[in-house]
Formats: C-alpha cells, sequence, structure tokens
C-alpha cells in the first residue's frame, strides 16, 4: 500500500468511530434514561479520547509527508486530514475528553434547568464548560483570537470580524422591514388541536416529500431538533405542539434539509473527510431553502394547505393564501427556531455578541441571563419573561458549541445567493411546488451542492453553485420583496 492508501484506509476507521461516538449522542437526546446521563458523559469522554490519539497520531503525519494525490479528490482529502490533524495536535488528548466528558453532563443540566425555568442549577456548569473551550480555544488559536479559532471548525476561513461585518450591513435593512411589517395588521393563525400521531405521519411524509430516504435514516422526537450521521445512517428528529402543527412541520423539513445534504453526498466518499458537509453554513444553506424558500414559498403552501385539510380537517384558516400569511407571519416573539423569516437573523446576532463576549472574557457566566435579558429587550421591545425563552433556550452552549450559531446566518445568506440561481435554473419551480413535487428543486440542490461533500471549501462550493461571489444582497432583496408582497407595504 503507498503512504496515501495507507492513510485513507487508516482515516476510514476513525470516521466510523466518529460516527459511533454521534450515535451516542442521538441516543442521548432521544432514547436514553435520564438516570444514565453520567454515564454517558463517561462513555463519550472514552471515545473522544480515542478519536483524539487517532487524530493526532504520529503515523498520520508520517503519512501526511509522504502521500502523494493523483487528483483533486485526493488533494482535498490530504487538505482536511492534514487541517484536522493540526487541530488534534494543538488540544491536549486530556482536555479533549474532559471536554466530552462535561459537556454530555451538562446537557442533561441544562435540559433540566429549562424544564424548571431554574437558571441557578445550570450556570456553575456552563462556567466550567466556557472554562475548558476558552482552555482549547488558547491552544487552538496559537497566540491568534480564540473565538476565530472556534469559529474555524464550523466554518473554516471565516473570522468572527467578517461576521460582525456581514451583521453591521443586514441589520439596517431587516431593522427596517421588520418596523414596517409590524405597523401592518396581522393575519389568522390556526385554532383547535392537532393529533400528534398525525402530525408525526405528516413529518415524515414531508420528509419523503424533499426526497429523505427513511431506508438510510428516521424520524423521531426530541426537545432540540436536529440532525445526525452522514452516508448510510443520517436521523433527525422534530417535535410536537398540539396547538401550533407549524412547530413540528417546519422543524422536520428543516433536519431534512441537513439530512439531505449528508444523503445526496458522493457515495464514494462515504468515510472520508469528503463524506460530510464542508461546514455549517453550507449546511444551514440546505435546511434554510428547504424549510423557507421552498416550504414556505405561497406555491408549495398552496398544496401543503390542502393536505392540511385533509389530515386535521378545518383548522381555523380559510384558504391557501391565508394560510400562506399565517405560514409567513411575522410575530413577537422568544424562540429562536419559531422566529420568522424577517427576525431570525436578529436572534443570531444577539448570540453572536454574547458568545464573543464569554469567550474573550469581557462577560462572565454569572451575568449572562442578565445580559442577554438586556440585550433582548434593547432589540425586539420587549422583555423576557422566563429563562426557557432566555438564555435557556439553546442547547448549544451546553454541548461546547460556541462559535456555531452566526453559521445559521450565514446558511441564510448562501441559501439567498443559491435561491436566486435556483429560479433562474427551475423557470417552472412554482408548477413543480404547487404540485407537491420538490424533485426540481432538491435535485438542483443535491447536483450543485451536496453532492461534493467537503470536496470544495465552504465559500468555493456557493460560488460554483450560483455563479456569485456570496454576498446578503440576494437574502435581503428576497426578504423584501417576499414580505412587501404579503404585507402590502
Amino acid at each position: 500500500m503507498t503512504a496515501f492508501d495507507s492513510l485513507m484506509a487508516f482515516q476510514r476507521d476513525t470516521s466510523a468511530l466518529a460516527q459511533v461516538a454521534g450515535r451516542l449522542g442521538w441516543d442521548q437526546e432521544t432514547m436514553m434514561p435520564r438516570g444514565a446521563a453520567q454515564q454517558r458523559g463517561v462513555e463519550m469522554g472514552a471515545m473522544e479520547a480515542i478519536l483524539h490519539a487517532r487524530r493526532s497520531a504520529p503515523q498520520v503525519g508520517e503519512w501526511l509527508a509522504k502521500a502523494e494525490a493523483k487528483g483533486p479528490v485526493d488533494a482535498a482529502q490530504l487538505r482536511e486530514i492534514r487541517r484536522a490533524y493540526e487541530r488534534a495536535n494543538k488540544v491536549p488528548a486530556e482536555l479533549a475528553a474532559r471536554i466530552a466528558r462535561v459537556t454530555s453532563e451538562a446537557q442533561g443540566k441544562w435540559a433540566a434547568a429549562r424544564a424548571d425555568e431554574d437558571v441557578s442549577a445550570f450556570l456553575p456548569v456552563l462556567d466550567e464548560v466556557v472554562a475548558l473551550k476558552r482552555e482549547e480555544g488558547a491552544a487552538l488559536a496559537d497566540g491568534g483570537d480564540l473565538y476565530d479559532a472556534m469559529l474555524d471548525d464550523y466554518e473554516p476561513g471565516t473570522t468572527g470580524a467578517q461576521i460582525a461585518t456581514m451583521f453591521d450591513a443586514m441589520r439596517p435593512r431587516l431593522v427596517d422591514l421588520r418596523a414596517a411589517v409590524l405597523e401592518r395588521p396581522r393575519p389568522g393563525g390556526v385554532t383547535g388541536t392537532f393529533d400528534e400521531a398525525r402530525q408525526m405521519g405528516l413529518s415524515r411524509e414531508l420528509a419523503e416529500v424533499f426526497g429523505y430516504d427513511l431506508s438510510r435514516g428516521r424520524i423521531d422526537k426530541a426537545v432540540h431538533p436536529f440532525s445526525s450521521g452522514s452516508g448510510a445512517d443520517v436521523r433527525i428528529t422534530t417535535r410536537t405542539s398540539a396547538t401550533d402543527p407549524f412547530n413540528c412541520i417546519y422543524s422536520t423539513i428543516h433536519e431534512v434539509g441537513h439530512a439531505g445534504y449528508e444523503q445526496g453526498i458522493d457515495p464514494d466518499y462515504a468515510l472520508t473527510p469528503l463524506g460530510q458537509g464542508v461546514s455549517m453554513g453550507v449546511h444551514e444553506s440546505q435546511s434554510r431553502i428547504y424549510e423557507n424558500q421552498i416550504g414556505r414559498s405561497r406555491a408549495f403552501t398552496g398544496w401543503l394547505y390542502q393536505r392540511m385539510v385533509e389530515i386535521f380537517g378545518a383548522f381555523g384558516i380559510a384558504d391557501a393564501d391565508a394560510f400562506y400569511a399565517a405560514v409567513n407571519s411575522v410575530e413577537n416573539g422568544y424562540i429562536r427556531t419559531e422566529a420568522d423569516e424577517v427576525q431570525y437573523n436578529l436572534h443570531i446576532m444577539l448570540r453572536f455578541d454574547l458568545e464573543r463576549a464569554l469567550m474573550s472574557g469581557d462577560l462572565r457566566v454569572s451575568d449572562l441571563e442578565a445580559a442577554w435579558n438586556d440585550r433582548f429587550l434593547a432589540d425586539f421591545g420587549y422583555a423576557v419573561d422566563r429563562p426557557s425563552n432566555g438564555c435557556l433556550q439553546d442547547v448549544h452552549w451546553s454541548v461546547g458549541l460556541f462559535g456555531y450559531f452566526p453559521t445559521y446566518s450565514l446558511g441564510n445568506v448562501y441559501a439567498g445567493c443559491l435561491h436566486q440561481a435556483l429560479r433562474a435554473a427551475v423557470p417552472d419551480l412554482d408548477a413543480q411546488l404547487a404540485a407537491g413535487d420538490t424533485s426540481g428543486a432538491t435535485g438542483w440542490l443535491r447536483a450543485q451542492v451536496q453532492r461534493h461533500g467537503g470536496l470544495y471549501a465552504p465559500r468555493e462550493v456557493i460560488e460554483k453553485a450560483s455563479g456569485m461571489t456570496p454576498s446578503e444582497a440576494p437574502l435581503l432583496d428576497y426578504l423584501e420583496r417576499k414580505f412587501s408582497d404579503l404585507y402590502d407595504l
């Protein structure tokens, strides 16, 4: 075997073990008994120790020094393995294992604190997570910016300063659009209750409508919906509310966007660095375009309205036009995952600024709740009513995902670029969506984005697919057109 062959064989085993570790995380969120949390933390720590040892193993460096690429795919494989190897060798093995153990335990403590509306029960373990992540960030940054080092885990090549510049460009137009919309009358919403089993049945149907292969996946329930896995085993979760079926519907479509990306990657890349989404920003571009530009379009909601009437009977909305307005209603609210397209990125900006301050040391964990509440009041104009609607609403910080939040907005920006190109490439898209057929859209995304996996750098894959340098302008233009039409601005 050549050095390249030996390196790839070793990498495939490492990737397989990482998939097993991911399955432990999926189980923790869906099936695991609550009393197993502490033991699961030990198990996750042990798995991370093994993975870290493999990623930083001396023989990986030796193979990298000798391996020769025979083409662009080989070169991309070596690029990603080298990047992971260099990052793994900057982080001490004991620290990596401790982070895995503590964040696994913190996740359970966050869930309990959220259920009890008790911030004080969560802050001590969050303080420990923040300290550990700052230590990891310092090791990765090697004298540079801690937050940039963390962001690089999720969006390689992007810095906090670049994200801040993007947000500065987005904020004025979003704030102006929100102000104009909120002066207009609100559309009516759904009434009555919606059977959970029927919601889950519709969830499964919608997953398949959007191209999710259930022979290589499954749908379960979780407090915070997520997608997990890659290749031949890609799982999603959703959640239900007896009075709000849109929660289940759009959580499902969103997570199918993530899962569709993973299922759409070239199978030749399975269990290699290229066999997964290249970044969380690109991943979010898929989930957000599935959920919003496709799933909340006038054409698709017309089809969805008829299906809901068939499944649930009358639910207080008179026709497809009223349903489209209800699905896209701009409302005051606390929850990021339930936010409308106009306000969603404002929720991300809040989290971005707070987590940067936590990582820099400018904000203490003990002051987080007050800082969140003050910022929310300033940005949205009304006070947080309880912790589960405030700093306890998201799972991300409990599991150490600092640097993740801005990729949601970056994904929205990428989705705006892709949507513009999609409309040009599939001129009869609305006719297809009105018939409940998303294959034109999802097929184009699979061919232009998903199949490449990690072959190209994040911005490169978006630029190749959309034919433009990524910019926030297409997203903002789309939002202004859509909501000016909806609210007769």
